[in-house]
């Protein structure tokens, strides 16, 4: 059985970052009533930065030409979370989330060594490690986005298919003496990602994240490479 397959209007892959133009920025934050009142978003595009890429909602343009970005406030404005559409024409610069070696100095000291550790088992088992959340923008805004029962977030390419249970055990080492809670999902190389924990509980079904609504599949079609 095939997975199912991707809108085809999914032109970017969840968890990548956007930069708005700043003029088209204005516009948006002129048309909507809902942030009008947050200083931080006036200068959010001038500033350089980013939005990141979700999943479509429901009732949500669905053509290519429209991207739905997500942009979560710090604690100080409340940690509101706004669904933005911004057309594609508007996007100044599309990049990655930052690899976790980029932004451990901006976390807590006290995470350091799980951070190091987590380092570490991406340099053994040849994946990339990113992260998203409260830290990426943290250290994407310079803005105070970790509080004391932060979490990190990360994502991760996916191990050689004989490495998987090493890898997933090495993550749940670090996770079970880490002062933080150790979240994230693998990514396949079409964008799709299943929780980490799911995987390593070695459930029968996994849910996939992709870009429109989640999905069920085998834990084993999940982990299948991607023609």
């Amino acid at each position: 059985m095939n997975l199912p397959a991707l809108p085809a209007d999914a032109r970017l892959p969840r968890h990548h970052l956007v930069r708005v133009a700043a003029p088209a920025w204005a516009a948006l934050m002129a048309s909507r009533d809902d942030p009008a009142n947050e200083p931080l978003l006036q200068g959010w595009a001038q500033r350089g930065w980013p939005l990141i890429v979700r999943r479509r909602l429901p009732g949500e343009r669905g053509d290519a030409s429209w991207l739905p970005l997500g942009l979560p406030l710090p604690p100080s404005a409340g940690k509101r979370r706004l669904a933005l559409q911004v057309q594609a024409r508007h996007i100044a610069s599309v990049s990655a989330l930052p690899q976790l070696c980029e932004v451990v100095t901006s976390a807590p000291r006290a995470w350091h060594p799980a951070l190091r550790q987590l380092l570490a088992v991406g340099d053994r088992f040849g994946v990339q490690t990113r992260v998203f959340g409260s830290l990426a923008w943290q250290w994407l805004t310079g803005l105070d986005y970790l509080s004391r029962g932060s979490d990190i977030d990360l994502t991760w390419t996916l191990p050689a298919s004989e490495c998987i249970e090493e890898f997933l055990a090495a993550v749940a080492d670090i996770d079970g003496a880490a002062p933080m809670r150790v979240d994230g999902e693998l990514l396949r190389s079409d964008g799709v990602g299943v929780n980490w924990r799911e995987l390593h509980a070695r459930s029968a079904e996994v849910m996939l994240k992709t870009a429109s609504d989640p999905l069920l599949c085998s834990r084993s079609q999940f982990l299948e490479p991607v023609a």
